[in-house]
């Protein structure tokens, strides 16, 4: 069941909301509608829902609607019209009372300019949302310092914020936010503020604590980078409107437009693509059914130099190449005696980690789940084309493509060399 739900629901700002709306459906920009009606176009029937436990980002370009939205969420900004539920309750629908309830309980905020009091220490501010709750005080303290001690904060607690870096200070956020234990963390371009090194560090930390804590997160950038490295799911905003929503992969590998394709384009593509997005069907042989002159005639007909080798069950038993196969006929062995052992790899594995091993690797790498069946095989070709398609390749890849077309051609001549089947 969806944690967090929303449906058509549209924001905006202005009075003269009914002409507003009629050209927002006309397709009409927002520019030209703030010129004739005066109103202003914050979000525009969005519909997404967010699973519990989630890491849920929502991004686009500043006036894209984004920060308009999450601040829908908890009713800061009140909706135009659409729905928004939370566990099935809808919020939208909500008594000033139930609304304080739900703002207290089940959700809590985080914001870029960090929010915290320079009068009050490091465990006051991370108390206060306690506090405001009425939640007795050595009850709150308690609560405060594990949130520190799990954001290795505990030995500034008699600090001030002035005294703490940015990063530091945004982390005192985050663990004021934790410390009240709530259902649903809204982060506001938590870390944009913050210096890139920092702020990467910031995102190891949140990742960590999602480990611990199992929130449902909500979180606006406009780092596209930092949405791929912490978001289980994306959106993405244009104008008001949620033009796609997908996993970091989706997004980047099956654009929804040309708006999302330009935002994409320059992604290091390495970071977000996995052996299961770029590998190709594998050509294997069954060792424990086929023979030498079968294996032979595989290659032979599929033009390849070797083989992965599988059992009936299409486990991965290793690879067999073409001189593999060849003294296997003459010396009167199987198969199996002649497999070697290849790496291999899981499917959910990044590009980025798999180049070091392809990369002066004489053999294809196999594809191999959790339960050791073949899924596919990894070549260096199609590993550079996967790279080459965001864009000009680096001088190293290109280097590397170049190796890959002369080995190629010298395995093809090699194999047709070999004494026919």
């Amino acid at each position: 069941m969806s944690k967090v739900k929303i449906e058509h629901l549209t924001k905006i700002f202005g009075k003269r909301v009914k002409p507003a709306l009629q050209m927002v459906e006309q397709h009409e920009s927002k520019t030209d509608i703030l010129k004739k009606t005066g109103a202003t176009v914050g979000v525009y029937d969005a519909n997404l829902s967010v699973e519990e436990g989630e890491i849920f980002v929502i991004m686009g370009l500043s006036g894209s609607g984004k920060s308009t939205l999450i601040r829908l969420l908890n009713r800061l900004i009140e909706p135009t019209s659409g729905h928004i539920y939370i566990d099935d309750d809808d919020v939208s629908k909500m008594n000033k009372e139930k609304l304080l309830e739900v703002r207290r309980k089940k959700m809590s905020m985080v914001f870029q300019s960090f929010g915290l009091f320079p009068h009050r220490t490091i465990l006051q501010n991370t108390e206060y949302g306690l506090e405001v709750q009425g939640v007795p005080k050595a009850e709150r303290r308690e609560k405060a310092e594990k949130a520190l001690e799990n954001a290795n904060l505990l030995a500034f607690e008699n600090q001030y914020p002035n005294q703490l870096s940015g990063g530091m200070q945004q982390r005192v956020g985050l663990a004021r936010a934790l410390a009240n234990d709530p259902e649903i963390l809204l982060m506001d371009e938590a870390f944009s503020a913050l210096d890139p090194l920092i702020r990467r560090d910031m995102q190891d930390e949140l990742l960590d604590l999602q480990e611990q804590y199992k929130k449902t997160i909500i979180f606006i950038s406009h780092d596209l980078n930092e949405a791929l490295r912490i978001g289980d799911r994306i959106a993405i905003m244009k104008d008001g409107e949620v033009v796609q929503i997908g996993t970091g992969e989706e997004i980047v590998t099956q654009p929804a437009n040309d708006y999302v394709r330009a935002f994409v384009e320059d992604v290091d593509r390495s970071k977000v693509l996995t052996a299961e997005n770029i590998m190709i069907p594998p050509f294997f042989t069954n060792i424990e059914v086929d023979g030498p002159n079968v294996a032979l005639k595989k290659m032979r007909t599929e033009e390849v130099s070797g083989l992965i080798a599988v059992d009936r069950k299409r486990q991965f038993r290793g690879f067999i190449s073409s001189e593999d196969a060849i003294r296997a006929r003459t010396e009167g062995l199987s198969l199996a005696d002649v497999a070697k052992k290849i790496p291999t790899v899981a499917p959910d594995m990044l590009v980025m980690d798999i180049m070091p091993l392809i990369y002066d690797s004489p053999t294809p790498l196999a594809v191999v789940d959790e339960d050791g069946r073949l899924r596919g095989t990894l070549i260096r070709g199609r590993v550079l084309q996967a790279l080459a398609e965001n864009g000009e390749m680096s001088e190293e890849e290109s280097a590397a493509k170049s190796v890959v077309a002369d080995q190629a051609e010298s395995e093809t001549a090699q194999l047709e060399s070999k004494e026919e089947v």
